[in-house]
């Protein structure tokens, strides 16, 4: 089959899931919400799980979602995303090599993995469902990879690549950028537009993905995600909206074990 490539500017819902299991403390923080037919599923976690109560340290984040429906039909695509999570979380992506779309695009997970091999910085595998019409719905599983965008100001530019059958392998090549804030108990925001996958008849439905990079900048030993445990537990909200008009809220409460 003939390879195509749908490039998506704008990161899925699945980065939404992203950013909310960053804030999990522990591996199995299940959680699911539902407006109307629609309901994401969070069981992400990050370790370890008993952190500073003053100050941050390196962790790594395991993210695991999924977007289902109710009455299990085809889930609508979404169209939209905006998430702030807890301060107590943080991205530092400075001093790592910088992956350019460009050079990922249009290729396969080996390819891509070769032209920015020292800026990936995450793995794991997406699920993607496409519905055409008349036709039964059928669902594709490859190999996801999340690359170091760079770093401009206050905002890291993250580029998660699949490859997956919709219906020819085609590479998704998905862009965000995460930005520092000082909004209450927020210090980072995701915000977003998603376009269309498969003519429209492409939905994301499930994601698992392993994140955490150490590496040493300018002699420094760093880690591109830290964390901290103040209070004994972190929080993000935000929401997501779907191409059938449904807006859905997104609040998870996460538990910590805060150390010294």
């Amino acid at each position: 089959m003939k390879k195509q490539l749908i490039y998506v500017t704008a990161l899925t819902a699945a980065l939404g899931l992203i950013s909310a299991a960053m804030a999990s403390g522990s591996l199995g923080h299940r959680k699911e919400e539902c407006a109307g037919n629609i309901c994401i599923v969070d069981n992400g976690g990050i370790s370890p799980s008993k952190l500073p109560r003053h100050g941050k340290a390196p962790v790594t984040a395991r993210l695991m979602g999924e977007i289902k429906t109710r009455d299990g039909s085809h889930p609508p695509a979404a169209q939209s995303l905006e998430i702030d999570v807890d301060r107590t979380i943080d991205v530092d992506a400075v001093g790592l090599p910088v992956c350019k779309a460009s050079q990922i695009e249009a290729r396969s997970s080996s390819a891509a993995r070769r032209a920015c091999a020292d800026a990936v910085v995450g793995s794991g595998t997406a699920e993607v469902e496409v519905a055409f019409p008349e036709q039964k719905p059928f669902s594709s599983t490859g190999p996801l990879l999340l690359f170091n965008g760079g770093v401009h100001g206050g905002t890291t530019t993250f580029l998660l690549h699949a490859y997956v059958d919709v219906p020819a392998p085609t590479a998704i090549v998905m862009k965000a950028a995460v930005t520092h804030i000082h909004r209450g108990r927020f210090g980072l925001h995701l915000t977003t537009r998603i376009p269309k996958i498969a003519g429209g008849a492409g939905s994301a439905t499930a994601f698992e993905l392993k994140v955490g990079r150490r590496f040493t900048y300018k002699g420094e030993k760093k880690s591109l995600l830290v964390a901290g445990c103040p209070t004994g537990s972190w929080i993000t909200k935000g929401h997501i909206g779907f191409d059938d008009g449904t807006n859905l809220g997104l609040t998870h409460v996460f538990t910590c074990t805060p150390a010294g």
